[in-house]
């Protein structure tokens, strides 16, 4: 947070071209741009279910997601940064409002919450640490690099950084929000348990062919089990969530292909002209993000995880050896992303269920591509 506010930048990809050049702008941006397709996608997932389950399933999951995806895009597209900065104000406050009051009322319907932590427990849900070998544990460590250091190199997170209104601020408001994050995690799980509890028979969805069906727990035991007000909030809380979200997801990611990816090439380009530009790119990613999500099968929890694999093996190293290591220069970070991307995307088409897992490689590929290009000399012009 401290370098970030410290260098006047406007996104993220503007840190890869003072720090490295144009060519390591560009090509982070785009892989930075594309990890959005999964994380957007996941949004436009959990609108189109809650449409589906609202209705009674007179909506189906593909009519919601698009449903979803033309709400999403009109009020991002015309309200801009600001219409997010205030509908993410009024959400977040629904979503904690509405989660705990849910919380307290299926906690009790499942006996209390000492009983649902109990069966928790006995289950070993709590047992953090994986059991088994190497594999399990490679499985485990690749697991939490994705989520909770691939997500680091983002425009959302950057965005957030940035708009501080001093540099203490930014770090109080990263340490504060990551506090909070950590904390309120627990409820929808601790609901979500609840559920299991009340009724042993929402197990089955597990054993469903389409794993995306195990997302329906939670809404259904909402809709059949609980008093209209309860519903209410608790949909009104998930909308919330997804809704503010999903209009960062699509923000983000348009402004900072526009600015680091078109803008090198259109510097001529007046204010008007970029802002049609913009909202173009706004237009297309929806699209794109719409398309993965109709044709993908995945949950949105392994959406959200190939969204942060592209980052972790692309991203992730120029950014921290940039910003710690003076030896870090430009044919390092070529290499890192190069090598990166390209060694795990080999991995995951030739040895997915390998021991070392597909993103650990591109990782280990990308820490080798720039202390490749710091330390290996290049021959000297005359």
């Amino acid at each position: 947070a401290r370098a970030f506010y410290r260098m006047d930048l406007l996104t993220i990809g503007d840190f890869y071209r003072k720090r490295y050049n144009k060519t390591v702008e560009v090509a982070t941006s785009v892989a930075i741009t594309t990890s959005y397709l999964g994380w957007t996608s996941a949004q436009l997932t959990a609108l189109g279910l809650v449409f589906s389950v609202l209705s009674g399933g007179a909506i189906s999951l593909e009519t919601g997601i698009t449903i979803g995806a033309a709400i999403v895009l009109g009020y991002t597209l015309w309200g801009g940064l600001w219409s997010v900065a205030l509908t993410d104000l009024f959400q977040s406050v629904v979503i904690l409002a509405g989660l705990i009051a849910v919380a307290w009322l299926v906690g009790d319907m499942a006996g209390g919450a000492g009983k649902v932590i109990a069966a928790a427990s006995d289950a070993g849900k709590f047992e953090l640490w994986p059991k088994g070998g190497a594999k399990e544990w490679l499985t485990f460590l690749a697991a939490w690099m994705t989520l909770a250091i691939g997500s680091i190199p983002q425009q959302d997170v950057f965005q957030r950084v940035t708009s501080a209104k001093d540099e203490k601020t930014a770090v109080r408001g990263c340490l504060i929000g990551g506090a909070v994050y950590f904390s309120f995690a627990f409820v929808p799980m601790f609901i979500a348990y609840s559920a299991l509890v009340i009724d042993p028979g929402y197990a089955k969805l597990f054993a469903n062919e389409d794993a995306r069906e195990i997302q329906r727990i939670l809404p259904n035991l909402i809709l059949e089990r609980t008093p209209l007000w309860a519903q209410v909030l608790f949909f009104g809380a998930l909308l919330s969530a997804i809704l503010s979200t999903a209009s960062g997801a699509l923000l983000a990611p348009a402004a900072l292909f526009t600015e680091n990816v078109i803008r090198p090439f259109a510097r001529q380009m007046g204010d008007r002209q970029f802002l049609l530009l913009l909202r173009v790119v706004l237009v297309t990613f929806t699209l794109a993000a719409l398309l993965f999500a109709l044709h993908s099968k995945s949950t949105m929890y392994e959406m959200v995880q190939s969204a942060y694999k592209v980052t972790l093996v692309s991203c992730v190293v120029p950014l921290a050896a940039g910003l710690y290591w003076k030896r870090a220069n430009v044919a390092g970070a070529v290499l890192s992303v190069v090598l990166g991307l390209g060694s795990w995307l080999v991995a995951e088409a030739v040895a997915a269920d390998a021991t070392v897992p597909p993103q650990l490689v591109g990782l280990a590929a990308s820490i080798f591509g720039m202390l490749t290009g710091a330390f290996v000399p290049r021959p000297q012009h005359a």
